[in-house]
């Protein structure tokens, strides 16, 4: 079991970093470039330079952080299911892919607000700088359908493992529907979804949450000889 402890205490110090650092990016990102009326919008931006360019690193190290998470959690669950293990895994680099790619709209927005090159005139520059800031904004909530998703696979291999209480797998795959429902309503409805995004996210708080304290304070668990999921048979050579 020595393994085991050790892997899911790392993956959860790597799930916490991912939590802190998005967060935090999060936050400066609402209060800085929260869309809105575009010279206002501008003139935050390159107000708080410093602070967005923080927060665009802050996101950067989060999104590492989340895949090194799924690497962990991989090593430590593959036995249990080795498809939905590298599902899990794959739905992880989906999303980091397409969040890191978004930062490029969130660096534009930045050049753009602090520049003085530029040949659309302020007002153009200003309409241009919010345009990147909504682009960055859809474009994360494009990359919020794989954060969901990931959930889906490793809830039903925290329930087959018996490494955890069954209770954290029920959890993280309702998780997973509360940021679809989250990502589909805003795109589909804005207003709406705007208005539920706060009672759909959270469940997935609270599963994800739960989880990574877990992870940190329990590790894993010695189960019953009948209630882990057997490793996969190897075909006889």
């Amino acid at each position: 079991m020595r393994e085991p402890k050790k892997l899911a205490r790392v993956a959860g110090f790597l799930y916490l970093l991912v939590a802190v650092f998005t967060i935090f990016a999060g936050v400066v990102n609402t209060r800085v470039a929260e869309s809105g009326e575009a010279g206002a919008t501008a003139d935050a931006i390159a107000a708080s330079a410093t602070l967005y360019r923080v927060g665009l690193v802050s996101e950067m190290v989060g999104a590492t952080a989340f895949l090194m998470t799924a690497m962990a959690l991989y090593l430590l669950l593959r036995h249990v299911h080795p498809m939905a293990a590298a599902a899990m895994v794959t739905f992880v680099a989906v999303s980091v892919a397409i969040q890191s790619l978004n930062l490029l709209n969130q660096q534009t927005a930045l050049a753009i607000a602090t520049g003085e090159d530029f040949a659309f005139g302020p007002t153009g520059s200003d309409q241009l700088a919010t345009l990147f800031v909504d682009m960055r904004h859809d474009g994360y909530l494009i990359a919020q359908t794989y954060f969901g998703l990931w959930l889906l696979p490793l809830g039903y291999l925290v329930i087959r493992s018996g490494y955890f209480p069954r209770v954290l797998g029920v959890l993280l795959i309702i998780g997973c529907i509360g940021h679809l429902t989250d990502v589909f309503a805003r795109f589909l409805a804005p207003d709406l979804g705007a208005s539920i995004s706060p009672f759909v996210m959270t469940p997935p708080a609270i599963a994800e949450v739960s989880f990574i304290v877990w992870l940190l304070v329990r590790s894993v668990r010695e189960s019953d000889p009948g209630t882990r999921a057997p490793a996969v048979a190897r075909p006889a050579v």
